[in-house]
């Protein structure tokens, strides 16, 4: 008797789990079709031109009107300089180059003729970013820099900083002409681009005129050298380049 009492409670039970696990089921598949029924509601909705709130209208490739433009001699002009620039890094990466190979061997040379071609670069990069800060760059830039063709030749010690002497020359005397198109020539004075020809003075003459004042030194102390001790003179000069 007792152990149909038990058959009986356990039929009983297991009746109300699997009835439990219906119903379940039966709730999660009403869930599941109700937010299918949703994302088809709001599919057709974005469909309507009227209620597409999520299409992104906002123009490729805007360029900003509202800068305070430059005057083009001085545009041009700093395009032109930045080109002196990366041709000057050039020749003195060539220059470095030439002392650096194995039947040449003057480290000190080298050395001094990488640090300048890395001067020259900065140079340019200088000026470049200064032009994008003017809003100068907002256009295409692909005939900003050219590639420069080099000289290269069987220098001396005292042969390459001749040369450097007067590369250094020809990249002052740009400058100074940049500067005078920046200051323009109107009597009213308003093309007249102070803070270019501030930037201009007071940075880059500055830095030009020692390196000049540097290398004429050189210049004349390796002479000497090699006046009294030849080739042996370079030699010496070079290690303590």
């Amino acid at each position: 008797m007792v152990k149909l009492i038990a058959s009986i409670c356990l039929l009983v039970v297991l009746a109300v789990v699997n009835q439990a696990q219906a119903d379940n089921l039966q709730s999660s598949t009403a869930k599941q079709s109700s937010v299918v029924q949703d994302l088809k509601n709001r599919k057709s909705q974005t469909q309507d031109p009227k209620q597409d709130f999520l299409n992104c209208n906002i123009k490729s490739n805007a360029v900003f009107k509202g800068w305070p433009d430059m005057k083009d001699p001085c545009i041009k002009s700093m395009r032109d300089q930045i080109q002196k620039e990366i041709e000057a890094s050039t020749q003195y990466l060539a220059m470095a180059s030439y002392f650096s190979t194995d039947t040449v061997n003057r480290p000190g040379f080298a050395e001094h003729f990488f640090k300048a071609a890395r001067e020259e670069r900065e140079h340019g990069s200088k000026l470049v970013e200064y032009l994008s800060m003017r809003g100068q760059l907002t256009d295409t830039v692909n005939n900003l820099i050219k590639v420069p063709s080099v000289k290269v030749t069987n220098w001396t010690g005292l042969s390459a900083l001749e040369d450097a002497f007067k590369l250094e020359t020809e990249v002052t005397k740009s400058i100074r002409e940049l500067i005078k198109t920046c200051e323009g020539t109107s009597k009213k004075a308003d093309d007249n681009d102070y803070h270019l020809v501030d930037y201009l003075t007071g940075v880059y003459l500055e830095e030009q005129l020692t390196g000049q004042r540097d290398l004429a030194g050189k210049i004349t102390t390796l002479e000497k050298m090699m006046s009294s001790h030849g080739q042996l003179g370079e030699f010496l000069f070079d290690k303590n380049l």
